[in-house]
């Protein structure tokens, strides 16, 4: 069962200001599936880092989002059209964001992951391409 968007709001404002600077330090490592995604904002033009969920998909990475499609994040790279992420001790520049069945996202984690997200209830993922 999904989790309800007001839960997710208050856990996202949480994490926002509490959790994510825990997860910056130790995300990107070799070893972990969090990765750092750096993106301009919009509106603003300031660079921000936020730590993901992230694995490896084709010619590109795909993306759990886990709070949803509606996050600022989002916004930010569909405007720009690119961003970048930190994975494993590299940096790959990422364009062309685009949404993926559930099923199909899932399936790029691996198992123990999967069944994590299922139970999280995330439903939607983004997959992007290396930029070359």
């Amino acid at each position: 069962m999904p989790i309800k968007q007001a839960t997710l709001d208050r856990i996202r404002v949480m994490n926002k200001h509490f959790t994510n600077k825990i997860l910056i330090k130790i995300s990107g490592r070799k070893f972990g599936h969090f990765a750092i995604l750096s993106h301009t904002g919009r509106k603003s033009g300031k660079r921000y880092r936020i730590p993901i969920i992230a694995e490896p998909y084709r010619n590109g990475f795909v993306i759990a989002l886990t709070y949803g499609k509606k996050v600022d994040w989002y916004e930010n790279v569909k405007a720009k059209g690119s961003c970048s992420i930190h994975w494993k001790k590299k940096e790959y520049r990422l364009v062309n964001p685009e949404f993926i069945d559930q099923e199909i996202g899932i399936m790029a984690f691996p198992a123990l992951f999967r069944v994590g997200l299922k139970k999280m209830g995330i439903q939607d993922f983004l997959s992007f391409e290396i930029q070359p």
